[in-house]
C-alpha cells in the first residue's frame, strides 16, 4: 500500500504557524522580488486572487479584500518541510520526498490493520508537532494514491483529510470522478490529445480500446500510468537522487543594472554559492558559465541573452578559483555592452566529477592552500550560519539582492528571530 501526504497550501500554512491571527483570512505568498503569486490560502482563492498573478496587477484586489501578502521565506518553508518528512519516517522507513510539501510512502513490511486510522494518527502528529494541516491518500499504487489524496482534500468534512482506496468499487468511483486533466502525469498538451479521443475522465483513460493509442502517443510512460490506474503497481519509490550533473545559481535583480562593479558583486556571490554547493556534494567542476539577461518587456534589443563559458585547466571547487574565472567571463561579456541594463544574471558550473577522482596536472595546478582555506571557511559558516564569511569583493551585508517587502522572520533558522513569549 502507498500513501501520498500533501501539506495544504504549504507556504501560506507555514506563515500561519507563527502568525495564527491570519487563520481564516486570505493569505498570498509572492515569488522572488515580490513578483507574482505562488501560493494562496483557500480564503485568498475564494476572493479571486489568481495563481501566478503579478503583484502589481492585484494591488486593488489586495486592498479591497484585505489580503495579507508575504514575501517568500524559503529558509522557514524548508525547515518546516524537513520536520514534516522526519515525522513521516516514524511511520514507515520507505519515504520518497516528491516536493517540498509532498511525499510518497510505501508500507511494505509495515503491519497496518486500519489505514484510515493510521492516516488520522499521522495527520494529528504533524498538526500537533509542526502545526501544518495535511491530507493523506492511500491506495495500491502511487497514481491512485494521488487520486485518493485529491478526494481527501476535496471532501475534508467527510474524509477528515484521509481517504483510502482499498476496493475496486472505490477505485472505479474515484476514476469516474477524476477529470483527465487532474490525473498525475497528464500535462497540458496531452490533455488536448486525449480529449480529442473523447477521454474526459480517468475511467475513460483505462478503457481497453485506448491502449494501442496510449502506447503510440505516450509510450511506456503512458502505459505505466494506465496500469497504475488499473491498480497494478509498476512505479516504485524513487531511489535517492545522485549528485547533480550541473549546478546553477541565477537571480533577477530588483532594478536593472548596467554598472560593472554591481554586476561583478552579484556574479561573485553566485559563483561562491555554486562553489559551496560543489563542496557539499564532494564534487569539482571543469566548466564555468556566466550569463546576463535583458528584460525584453522594457528594453528594445535584438539580443536579450548573453552567455560565455570557460573550461578550467584543472577541476576545482574553490570559491576563489571559480569566482575569479566568472569575473573574467563577465569582463568579456560586459565589454562593448556597457550601456545595456541587465535584469538577471547567473553562474552555472558543469562537467562535474567526484572530488576524490580529481586528476592532478603536471604543469598547471590550483594553489594547494585553497583546499585548507575552503575547509575553514565552510566550518566557520557552518557555525555562524548564513554565509557570514565571504570574499572581499562581495557585499558583506547581503546574500541575495531582492525585493522582500513583506518578509516574515526566520522563526526556526535564525536564533535572533525566535518567538518571544511574555508570561504575565
Amino acid at each position: 500500500m502507498y500513501a501520498l501526504v500533501d501539506c495544504n497550501n504549504f507556504y501560506a500554512s507555514c506563515e500561519r504557524v507563527f502568525q495564527p491571527e491570519f487563520n481564516g483570512k486570505p493569505v498570498a505568498i509572492l515569488s522572488n522580488n515580490d513578483g507574482c503569486v505562488i501560493s494562496r490560502s483557500n480564503e485568498a482563492k475564494a476572493v479571486g486572487v489568481p495563481m501566478g498573478a503579478p503583484a502589481f496587477k492585484i494591488r486593488e484586489l489586495v486592498k479591497e479584500k484585505n489580503v495579507k501578502l508575504f514575501s517568500s521565506n524559503y529558509p522557514l518553508y524548508g525547515d518546516l518541510s524537513n520536520r514534516v518528512m522526519k515525522i513521516l519516517e516514524q511511520f514507515t522507513p520507505h519515504v520518497e520526498i516528491y516536493s517540498i510539501d509532498e511525499a510518497f510512502l510505501n508500507f511494505d513490511g509495515v503491519g497496518v490493520l486500519d489505514y484510515h486510522s493510521y492516516g488520522i494518527q499521522m495527520k494529528s502528529r504533524i498538526q500537533k508537532w509542526v502545526g501544518l494541516p495535511v491530507c493523506i491518500g492511500f491506495a495500491e499504487t502511487k497514481a491512485l494514491s494521488k487520486l485518493a489524496n485529491k478526494i481527501a482534500k476535496e471532501f475534508q468534512d467527510r474524509t477528515k483529510g484521509v481517504y483510502v482506496i482499498d476496493t475496486d468499487e472505490k477505485r472505479i468511483k474515484a476514476l469516474k470522478w477524476t477529470k483527465i486533466e487532474d490525473v498525475w502525469g497528464i500535462g497540458h498538451r496531452t490533455k488536448k490529445k486525449v480529449k480529442l479521443r473523447n477521454i474526459h475522465t480517468a475511467l475513460d483513460f483505462i478503457q481497453p480500446q485506448h491502449e494501442a493509442w496510449i502506447k503510440k502517443e505516450m509510450g511506456v510512460i503512458g502505459l505505466r500510468l494506465k496500469y497504475e490506474l488499473e491498480g497494478k503497481s509498476v512505479l516504485d519509490l524513487e531511489p535517492l537522487p545522485e549528485q547533480k550533473k550541473s549546478i546553477a545559481t541565477t537571480r533577477s535583480f530588483p532594478k536593472q543594472i548596467s554598472d560593472f562593479d554591481l554586476l561583478r558583486e552579484r556574479i561573485v556571490t553566485f559563483a561562491s554559492v555554486c562553489a559551496e554547493k560543489l563542496r557539499i556534494q564532494n564534487s569539482c567542476c571543469h566548466t564555468i558559465i556566466v550569463m546576463l539577461v535583458i528584460d525584453r518587456h522594457t528594453i528594445e534589443s535584438p539580443k536579450y541573452y548573453f552567455n560565455m563559458a570557460v573550461t578550467l585547466p584543472y577541476a576545482s571547487n574553490s570559491t576563489l578559483t571559480i569566482s575569479n574565472a566568472a569575473v573574467e567571463l563577465l569582463k568579456k561579456l560586459h565589454k562593448g555592452n556597457e550601456s545595456i541594463r541587465f535584469k538577471k544574471a547567473g553562474v552555472v558550473v558543469t562537467e562535474l566529477i567526484d572530488e576524490d577522482k580529481k586528476q592532478f596536472q603536471l604543469f598547471e595546478e590550483e594553489d594547494p592552500k585553497h583546499l585548507a582555506l575552503m575547509k575553514v571557511m565552510d566550518q566557520l559558516n557552518g557555525k555562524m550560519g548564513n554565509r557570514k564569511v565571504k570574499l572581499a569583493s562581495q557585499n558583506l551585508k547581503l546574500t541575495w539582492n531582492m525585493n522582500q517587502n513583506h518578509l516574515s522572520p526566520k522563526y526556526t533558522t535564525d536564533f535572533k528571530k525566535l518567538l518571544e513569549v511574555k508570561c504575565l
